[in-house]
């Protein structure tokens, strides 16, 4: 078994080394944020991947990294319309779900 710590330390310095990328290319940063943001939602237990059993979990977490997450497969497929407002708001999303697991929280 890990160190209850462990992953907190590692999802810190990985969030750290993004943030440079963030401030340098955020479009190009967000794949990277999504990664990491959802495996930390999967080891906390929540199931991103499943609507009907997400609806239990924190709702506003799970709407926030989906909406953050559309944003990035937008980006990614080279939609037209995608603003640097609308990606600004999906890196502030990953934010968000990121402070709120960082804190300790996990899936109800």
């Amino acid at each position: 078994m890990l160190e209850p710590g462990l992953d907190r330390h590692e999802w810190e310095s990985e969030w750290q080394a993004l943030e440079e990328q963030v401030a340098d290319a955020p479009a190009e940063a967000l794949p990277e944020l999504d990664n990491l943001v959802g495996r930390m939602l999967e080891a906390r237990g929540f199931a991103i991947g499943d609507p009907v059993a997400s609806e239990g979990d924190e709702p506003e977490i799970i709407a926030e990294f989906r909406s953050a997450r559309e944003t990035m497969r937008l980006v990614e497929a080279g939609a037209d319309g995608i603003s640097p407002g609308d990606i600004a708001a999906a890196i502030n999303g990953y934010r968000a779900v990121y402070e709120y697991v960082i804190a300790d929280h996990r899936a109800p």
